[in-house]
């Protein structure tokens, strides 16, 4: 008897009012990029719904760990609700719970009315009402997001300025739909790009999200308005401090920042460090220097003073000023980038123009993380002396 071997055909595409639905709902994303978005989703909530049950580990007991986490993890759900919606979200899983019933009833006819509930239903129903009600809150905070966002983008520099002599490119990376990092270039008053003096500034305020951006907002305030004064680096960081302090929430809010202020025409930075990730300062042979001196962060103590470092940029050399979220970029293994990483790319990469160069950083980084969900703005200012 001669077998025969059935052949499965391969999937037919979605044609006509499918294939238009389809489109509606994944807006054309390819189905391995709607599985890597929904996993980085997925470790994202995890992130944020597991916070405070790293202790659980230490019960001895698996069984007894699990319901304690289980526990743990309800309550951390449920309670970022509102009241009401935490009733409604119980009472939907209580009536899961139940099967269908029925109740009977006799009309004035005397004839028995027989009346069926799906509780299960009911309970679904409940529980699609809660999402409903949370959808319009995400909705609404999303647009109001938006319009922070691009009023958040009104206050970054647009174009690099033009230095002669000298190549810029920056980027910022938001882990949210606004960031609390911050850069500027900032030509000072009465000057020409030829012959003045121009201001770089790259600064992270602590945390992230709406209340980073609003402290972000009130950095960028303080030091346009400063800057346009006329007075030297060190009162010009001062003059930033002493206005972050009384904004702060008494130096909780603080923020970490770097400022150099260039000589175009010879090469020399005047810099200071407020607790800022340390720039790398790399000379045209490969050595790498440091730029550490200077203080605090700004926004922790009013008086606190800073020591103002000098550096010189050479033909051939690049500064690198960054943010902490590119080398503590992390991947699945919850390794991080490291500065390591980001020196050998500068190696790598050092005879490329700065917009190469970051376009490669920001490829690189994307490389390392994977489908981890970013954690921290990302933030990088390059200047190269040609």
């Amino acid at each position: 008897m001669a077998s025969t071997q059935q052949t499965i055909p391969p999937p037919q595409p979605l044609k006509g009012k499918a294939r238009r639905f389809w489109f509606r709902v994944s807006e054309g994303t390819a189905v391995n990029q709607l599985w890597s978005q929904l996993q980085k989703d997925a470790r994202s909530s995890y992130r944020l719904y597991s916070a405070g049950l790293e202790n659980l580990q230490e019960e001895p007991s698996r069984r007894r760990r699990f319901w304690r986490w289980a526990k743990a993890l309800f309550w951390a759900i449920l309670e970022k609700l509102t009241p009401a919606r935490r009733v409604l979200v119980l009472a939907g899983l209580i009536f899961l719970f139940f099967s269908s019933s029925s109740f009977s009833y006799k009309d004035e006819a005397g004839h028995v009315e027989i009346f069926q509930m799906d509780f299960h239903v009911v309970g679904g129903l409940l529980l699609f009402a809660v999402l409903l009600l949370e959808l319009a809150d995400r909705v609404v905070m999303k647009r109001d997001l938006e319009i922070a966002k691009d009023i958040q983008a009104w206050l970054l520099p647009g174009a690099p300025l033009q230095i002669s002599g000298y190549q810029i490119a920056y980027a910022t990376r938001p882990a949210n739909t606004v960031a609390g990092d911050y850069y500027d270039v900032i030509l000072r008053p009465g000057r020409t790009a030829s012959d003045g003096r121009i201001l770089f500034v790259v600064a992270d305020v602590a945390g992230k999200s709406i209340p980073a951006a609003m402290l972000m907002a009130t950095f960028q305030a303080s030091l346009r308005t400063l800057s346009t004064s006329g007075v030297g680096l060190a009162e010009l960081v001062a003059g930033v401090n002493q206005y972050a302090c009384s904004n702060s929430m008494g130096g909780v809010r603080f923020t970490t920042a770097f400022f150099a202020e260039l000589d175009p025409a010879a090469g020399d930075i005047a810099y200071v460090n407020a607790g800022h990730n340390v720039p790398l300062l790399r000379k045209k042979a490969g050595a790498i220097e440091r730029l550490e001196v200077g203080g605090i962060p700004i926004g922790i103590f009013g008086e606190s003073p800073y020591q103002v470092g000098t550096a010189r940029l050479e033909a051939g050399d690049w500064l690198v000023i960054f943010t902490d979220g590119v080398v503590e970029a992390e991947n699945s293994k919850t390794e991080e980038y490291g500065e390591p990483e980001l020196i050998r790319l500068v190696d790598r990469e050092a005879g490329a123009a700065p917009a190469e160069m970051l376009r490669s950083l920001m490829a690189e980084l994307d490389k390392f993380v994977g489908n981890t969900p970013q954690h921290d703005d990302i933030t990088c200012l390059l200047l190269k002396h040609t």
